[in-house]
């Protein structure tokens, strides 16, 4: 730490957690355009979706067998639980991997994170602050693709109960509280993706790095998911488990995946958190 960041740590009227405040961050973030690009195509994606199925047709079993994208347009609900099936395998990956990967190294490429230091922001509420914002507005994203999907589902395809493509159906207040345990799984399960990129973020200065770099991991995560060869190793991958939140969506859910994929999720998070505050600690800041 310089002179200069000692000395006004014994300044009169300091307070190291009055630094850089959550509001000031989310403000930050919030006005960047990356922010508003991602914002916008999760708003415009069921739109797309309403508009695919209205030029091609309502969909249709195939085989004999339904799936829940057969039942995209039974009722708006139908519609929101198809949206984050399409979207939970990669598209909701770049929110979270852009939240919580840019936001460190954003800071080291344009040669402002050493005057934030210097300010003096401690390192650790640094790392927290940028961390819950991160989290927050990928949680924010999940929420959105959802709620838009519902309401444009709803005024396309009418209010009505979930049906489930197994047999039988919900109740649109069932369905609807069943959606918001879904969201809150894909969540936890981005948790890994999350902590990767917050992780290659303390690590580089180049944005583009660590959010590539989070979103690669990704996919190299689900590619070996499907490498049946591993057997049950693959019960110790993220990716295994991501689609684990369909048996919510059941006349009688089934929370035994869900558990199991979260604590996996979770457990990778924590190590990945604790790496970065570990090393950005001890990081030789220059830029």
């Amino acid at each position: 730490m310089s002179a200069l960041a000692e000395r006004a740590e014994t300044a009169d009227g300091y307070r190291a957690r009055r630094t850089l405040p959550l509001r000031v961050e989310l403000v930050r973030q919030v006005k960047r355009r990356r922010t508003l690009v991602m914002g916008a195509i999760l708003t415009v994606l069921p739109f797309v979706l309403v508009v695919a199925f209205a030029i091609g047709g309502d969909p249709g079993s195939r085989n004999g067998q339904v799936t829940l994208m057969d039942t995209a347009t039974a009722s708006g609900a139908n519609f929101a639980a198809v949206n984050l099936f399409v979207s939970a395998g990669f598209l909701l990956v770049i929110p979270v991997a852009l939240f919580c990967g840019d936001t460190v190294a954003s800071e080291a490429s344009w040669s402002s994170l050493r005057y934030l230091l210097a300010a003096p922001v401690p390192r650790a509420r640094l790392l927290w602050s940028k961390l819950a914002v991160g989290l927050g507005m990928s949680l924010a994203a999940m929420v959105l693709l959802p709620v838009v999907a519902l309401l444009v589902g709803t005024a396309a395809y009418g209010w009505g109960p979930l049906e489930i493509p197994t047999g039988g159906a919900l109740s649109a207040g069932t369905a609807a509280q069943r959606l918001v345990v879904v969201v809150a799984y894909i969540f936890v399960s981005q948790l890994v993706t999350a902590g990767l990129a917050f992780w290659l973020s303390t690590r580089t200065d180049a944005p583009l790095g660590a959010v590539g770099g989070a979103v690669g991991l990704t996919i190299v995560g689900n590619v070996l998911d499907a490498v049946t060869a591993l057997g049950h190793w693959r019960d110790f991958l993220p990716a295994h488990w991501q689609f684990a939140w369909a048996d919510a969506v059941q006349p009688r859910p089934e929370w035994s995946g869900m558990v199991q994929g979260a604590a996996v999720s979770i457990t990778y998070a924590l190590v990945l958190f604790a790496l970065a505050f570990r090393g950005f600690a001890r990081k030789d800041v220059v830029s």
